[in-house]
């Protein structure tokens, strides 16, 4: 599935979802989990879009956009992203970070915001 580098700016304010990890070596079986969440995440009631990066090292940022914090809670219990998160755990992950932040302000570019 393809998906546009830079997600669509929502109107604000919206939430974002940042994703840091870096992955085990070797992380069988990881890629086509990926696929299979991301596929299910766009589907979810509040979801608006996502940004996402590997490195060749393994190091990956995913930040997703959400409408509401009701929206981020109800996706964190999708049974199928349940069981992600706990193969992510126990098999995926050397380490990761998950943080949740409003956004309040948003520009893009290159012309970006006026002065």
């Amino acid at each position: 599935m393809t998906q546009p580098r830079f997600a669509p700016l929502p109107a604000l304010p919206y939430y974002a979802v940042i994703f840091t990890n870096q992955l085990a070596n070797p992380a069988p079986g990881y890629a086509a989990m990926a696929d299979r969440i991301f596929a299910l995440a766009q589907a979810q009631p509040g979801y608006l879009g996502a940004e996402t990066t590997r490195d060749a090292s393994g190091l990956g940022i995913t930040v997703s956009y959400w409408a509401d914090e009701d929206a981020i809670l109800a996706w964190k219990q999708v049974s199928e992203h349940l069981i992600a998160q706990k193969m992510g755990i126990e098999r995926w992950y050397a380490h990761y970070a998950l943080r949740v932040a409003k956004v309040e302000r948003a520009y893009s570019g290159p012309q970006g915001r006026s002065v």
